[in-house]
């Protein structure tokens, strides 16, 4: 057994470590958007205090919620999880960039390991339990 690979020589064990990644990188979306219907205006006021339109929430939680339920079905899942890395990398910036409060350092940080995971998931595909293989295949 090569222990180096040992997830990708295995087909069986890199479909189901591909399929926990996207529900573990999909779930934040997915609850975030949710949250930011359910308390829209507390969202409404903390996307302005960044410095951007209020107006805009209805498309944030659009964007998370159908980019987070797509990377979950694994479908268009490379461009998603681009879109979403650089999601990610911009939030962090405009939201958490207060490095000398600990709890946004660690946000900050947080959106950056995503965007990494996001890219990592770009660069390895969907997998086997995807959308995106399912029409591969035809």
């Amino acid at each position: 057994m090569n222990i180096i690979n040992i997830v990708n020589k295995n087909e069986s064990l890199s479909s189901v470590a591909s399929l926990l990644g996207r529900i573990g990188l999909s779930a934040i979306f997915i609850l975030s958007a949710l949250n930011k219907i359910q308390y829209f205006e507390g969202n409404a006021q903390y996307l302005a205090s960044g410095g951007l339109p209020e107006g805009l929430l209805p498309l944030v939680i659009v964007f998370e919620l159908v980019s987070g339920v797509f990377v979950l079905a694994g479908f268009f899942t490379q461009i998603t999880a681009i879109t979403l890395a650089g999601f990610s990398i911009v939030s962090a910036l405009l939201f958490h960039f207060n490095l000398g409060d600990q709890i946004q350092f660690i946000m900050f940080f947080k959106n950056i390991a995503m965007a990494g995971g996001f890219m990592a998931l770009a660069a390895a595909g969907a997998g086997k339990f995807s959308l995106d293989q399912h029409f591969a295949k035809r």
